[in-house]
């Protein structure tokens, strides 16, 4: 069966990001749109819960459990890695190490390297060299939506999984739902159970959807909208 699916997605469940959405807005969302796989992928928190599963199954969504965590050789560094299928204990992972460990614990997890060329995202740092150094924990490597036609970090990405042998996934990393379509992939799954999603995926059975960016209207406002919100709620945050 064909899957639309989207395997990065951001709510306001997310404990860094002001994401003005709330789960089940995105979910009502992704349903409008067509869409038969969400993975829920909030920042440091498994914000995933039998609640939203439910709510999600109703309108014909399978709800991935997922986070992105903050990871580094030693803790405290903040290069993202997204895990799916995963329980609350992910939000414990803090570095490479106990990364593989979790990875030994929980065979069935899918760790994604999300936007992995990338710059320093606010307060963040991307994968770099650490995604061809650490590739062997990695089950599939992100085609990130934020790309122009002159100007597109995915392309040493795209190297790095020919490179790993590794599936290349589109998604949008969807913290504005305007976006939720235009990048996605289309999984050829046996079922739509957690397990058939990311056997397909580790498979390579699935297609990308996927185009670049209109430089002003779809880059570079988006990432100033992005960043002005994170400043303005971090900084409440702060004050709290």
């Amino acid at each position: 069966m064909q899957l639309k699916a989207n395997l990065h997605f951001h709510t306001a469940d997310d404990p860094k990001d002001a994401v003005l959405y709330s789960t089940k807005e995105g979910i009502d969302r992704a349903a409008e749109l067509g869409f038969n796989v969400l993975a829920l992928t909030c920042h440091t928190k498994v914000a995933w819960t039998p609640e939203y599963a439910a709510y999600a199954e109703a309108r014909g969504i399978t709800l991935l459990s997922g986070i992105e965590c903050n990871i580094g050789e030693i803790a405290g560094e903040k290069r993202h890695v997204v895990l799916l299928n995963c329980g609350r204990g992910a939000e414990h992972v803090r570095t490479f190490y106990d990364l593989e460990r979790y990875k030994k614990e929980h065979p069935g997890v899918f760790v994604l390297a999300p936007h992995p060329f990338y710059p320093h995202l606010s307060d963040t740092i991307s994968l770099m060299e650490y995604t061809d150094k650490y590739a062997h924990l990695f089950d599939g490597i992100e085609h990130s939506w934020f790309y122009t036609t002159f100007l597109n970090k995915n392309l040493p990405a795209i190297e790095a999984a020919k490179r790993h042998n590794l599936p290349l996934i589109a998604t949008s990393d969807t913290h504005f739902t305007n976006f939720l379509d235009t990048d996605y992939c289309i999984i050829d799954a046996a079922d739509q159970t957690p397990e058939a999603i990311l056997d397909s995926l580790r498979a390579g059975s699935f297609k990308n959807v996927t185009r670049p960016k209109r430089f002003i209207r779809e880059f570079l406002i988006p990432i100033s909208l992005y960043s002005l919100r994170n400043h303005i709620f971090n900084a409440r945050f702060l004050r709290r």
